[in-house]
């Protein structure tokens, strides 16, 4: 009789065994783009432990199982083609389905950073305009473009899931208006000129520096993370570590092709330290999406008067060494490329309208580096070298293979003797590739600089109309100037 009764517990326990309801993460969902040609990651973290998942594709003949673990943590990985048709996931758990519908596969890209990334959006801001805009919104509905939107969030350890956020939609007037300018010009041109889906994932702060885009352990290298000091009223954008935590983990690991980037100004005034800080972050993020060096583009801070500080001409003050800094990264990222915004400032305010022309340029660099354009153009010419020549000095650079062009004459360079006292010079392009400086007053020159302040519009380009950047021949720290006035 105990046997009996012993037999009937098991059964009508087994019989009322409840299964959690599984559950994706939000950034999966209907309508979203998934890496065409690739092997993607669909996942979840709501289910039970040892439930078995089962995924259809319909792109695939094959179904695809796993179970979920311990905590109800499950992963499939699925291979997706570059059919431009909408595709349909379905999901079953053992009591529950899930019907994704809408799908694209095609091209995405991750958009992030900080204000100039983040604002203005397409629409502008008051007295802040998009150059463009109303004809942009107008043009923008596309099935083939579609948005997925991180709202602002920091956190003091790594969310499992978006807590606030826009999700997938397809470009239309009504919804890239608050979209990021950058993003979404960079995106819509890539859609166009691919003749493919495109994706795109927001996630950027205004103000936010590079340090809160890290995660713990790398960010801990270089500053303290308290967590007591993480609050709403305390520049959570600030906090190292917790923009990472709610705006980067919750997304890893969605299958992307490349990163853009637009941040600095909130690190303007630790420029010997951001290489280092910003070299460690874009490793950082490829380490935990496990990609590879996937590509990463971003752009130079724009040029701004700064205020008070304005004619600052050494560090901190002056951002020139920030965009110095920006430029040495170059060297220890693989796969990265900046663009010169050099000439897309705005002395008055810190977000300038142009941001078409550096989307344009990220445009550029993705289709050369990553898709294989190798007839666009877009590298910036860079000072490569110098010599001295009686009382001037000839600057060479790269990237200049069908030489350089100034709209109207080249101005803001600047020549010192071994006094290290900058002087204003006159600068002239001399057979097509050669840049030679001089000033009467330096009879003995040993260093040039150019564009050398914060606020400037820059004057020397290649032959694609693509700027150069901010530079110096010399690494002095005390050096000074005579002001043109």
């Amino acid at each position: 009789m105990k046997t009996f009764y012993f037999i009937l517990t098991l059964l009508l326990s087994q019989s009322t065994t409840v299964y959690a309801q599984i559950k994706l993460p939000k950034v999966i969902s209907s309508n979203m783009v998934l890496q065409r040609n690739s092997e993607v990651n669909i996942w979840g973290g709501w289910a039970s432990e040892n439930e078995e998942i089962i995924l259809n594709a319909s792109w695939q003949d094959t179904t695809l199982k796993t179970k979920a673990n311990k905590n109800g943590e499950w992963r499939i990985k699925i291979k997706t083609t570059d059919s431009k048709q909408p595709q349909t996931l379905i999901l079953n758990g053992k009591t529950s389905e899930i019907k994704l519908e809408n799908i694209l596969l095609g091209e995405v890209w991750i958009c992030s950073g900080q204000s100039n990334m983040e604002h203005p959006p397409i629409k502008g801001f008051s007295a802040q305009p998009t150059y463009g805009a109303l004809q942009n919104i107008t043009k923008s509905r596309n099935p083939n473009l579609r948005l997925f939107t991180l709202n602002k969030k920091a956190t003091t350890a790594p969310l499992k899931d978006v807590e606030s956020y826009v999700s997938w939609s397809s470009a239309s007037p009504e919804t890239v208006a608050d979209f990021s300018a950058v993003g979404y010009y960079f995106g819509q041109q890539l859609q166009e000129t691919l003749d493919v889906p495109v994706g795109l994932i927001f996630t950027a702060r205004g103000g936010s520096t590079v340090q809160a885009w890290m995660s713990k352990e790398v960010v801990e290298k270089f500053d303290t993370v308290n967590p007591t000091e993480l609050n709403e009223d305390n520049n959570p954008q600030k906090y190292p570590t917790g923009l990472f935590n709610a705006m980067i983990s919750p997304i890893i690991p969605y299958t992307i092709k490349g990163a853009i980037w637009y941040q600095g100004e909130s690190n303007r005034h630790e420029p010997e330290r951001y290489s280092t800080l910003f070299t460690e972050m874009v490793k950082n993020w490829r380490d935990y999406w496990k990609l590879g060096d996937f590509p990463f583009y971003y752009a130079q801070i724009t040029p701004f008067s700064y205020g008070k500080n304005k004619d600052i001409y050494e560090a901190p003050g002056n951002t020139a060494f920030l965009r110095e800094a920006q430029l040495t990264a170059l060297e220890s990222i693989p796969n990265s490329a900046m663009v010169v915004t050099l000439d897309a400032g705005d002395e008055n305010w810190i977000h300038p309208p142009k941001k078409k022309q550096v989307a344009d340029r990220l445009l550029y660099c993705a289709l050369n580096k990553t898709y294989d354009f190798k007839t666009i153009d877009s590298d910036s010419p860079m000072y490569d070298s110098h010599k001295v020549i009686d009382a001037t000095i000839e600057l060479k650079f790269k990237h200049a293979e069908n030489g350089l062009y100034a709209y109207d004459g080249l101005h803001d360079f600047e020549i010192a003797g071994a006094d290290k006292i900058f002087y204003p010079a006159k600068a002239e392009i001399v057979n097509r590739f050669s840049v030679v400086v001089q000033n009467a007053k330096v009879p003995n020159p040993v260093a040039v600089r150019y564009a050398w302040k914060n606020w400037i519009m820059g004057s020397l380009y290649d032959a694609s109309l693509l700027p150069a950047p901010s530079f110096r021949t010399d690494n002095w720290t005390d050096a000074t100037h005579v002001s043109e006035n």
